[in-house]
């Protein structure tokens, strides 16, 4: 049931291909800013944060191929759910014989898995046919990095349900989406690398599971990290995340009030 629903999600997003190829335009458009942006730092700093200038070009891509795949300034299944719940509709979905938060999830991998192929693959292969990237040459490396996304993916999930089941408590989650989007951002990497970050500024925001989301993965793709303590430490804030999101869902649920009801 729950692959169906995934496959659900897939066909779900692949519907919208104005909207997808306006996402691919905007994402090599924001890829170049970040290029050039990129370059003129690291022209001052040669080996800011650990990269040379063809890997943090390389991590620029990267981030522009998985930004919507893992949702780091949010998007996805939490805003339809959010309103679901506004509305009352979430009662409905409390009583169907599926689990609520493995139907969500379920729904959003098959987004992201779809994000990664329509929206994610051309802005990368347009920054490695443009741009000298840092590239590996091995197959196991792309495997191993392929494996990150996927727990990112559980990692950005966990964070993005959280954040509407607040809906149960505030009814209107607009401040909360937005304060999420934003912790996202700058958490996740996708304006900096992480590397970069000071101090405890820096080692606080590696131990944050937003940096499961983009930095994760690609310390993997450009060789700055091993696998298994990657995976370790992505695995531990999916499990803790979705083990929270199932607690707050079971608080939730006892006081579903159905508008107008």
């Amino acid at each position: 049931m729950y692959a169906t629903v995934a496959a659900g999600g897939f066909r779900r997003y692949a519907t919208y291909r104005a909207a997808t190829a306006a996402g691919v335009f905007t994402n090599t458009v924001f890829g170049l800013i970040l290029v050039y942006t990129y370059t003129a730092l690291w022209d001052e700093r040669p080996h800011l944060g650990g990269y040379d200038l063809a890997q943090a070009v390389t991590y620029v891509w990267i981030g522009q191929s998985l930004f919507k795949t893992l949702a780091s300034g949010g998007g996805g299944v939490e805003g339809e759910l959010m309103e679901r719940i506004r509305t009352g509709d979430i009662a409905v979905d409390l009583f169907r014989p599926a689990d609520l938060q493995l139907w969500w999830l379920a729904a959003d991998l098959g987004r992201a898995a779809f994000e990664l192929l329509g929206r994610g693959v051309l802005p990368f292969v347009f920054g490695a046919l443009v741009f000298d990237l840092a590239l590996p040459t091995d197959v196991s490396t792309w495997a191993a990095f392929l494996v990150a996304v996927l727990l990112g993916m559980l990692v950005s999930f966990g964070i993005r349900y959280l954040v509407a089941l607040t809906a149960f408590w505030l009814m209107d989650g607009t401040g909360v989406t937005q304060m999420a989007m934003l912790t996202g951002w700058f958490c996740s990497g996708m304006v900096l690398p992480l590397n970069v970050f000071p101090g405890a500024l820096g080692e606080v925001v590696r131990a944050l599971p937003w940096s499961s989301l983009l930095q994760a993965p690609a310390d993997l793709l450009l060789g700055h990290a091993d696998p298994l303590p990657t995976y370790a430490f992505q695995a531990g804030w999916a499990v803790a995340l979705l083990a929270a999101g199932r607690l707050v869902q079971s608080v939730a649920a006892r006081r579903v009030v159905v508008q107008g009801g």
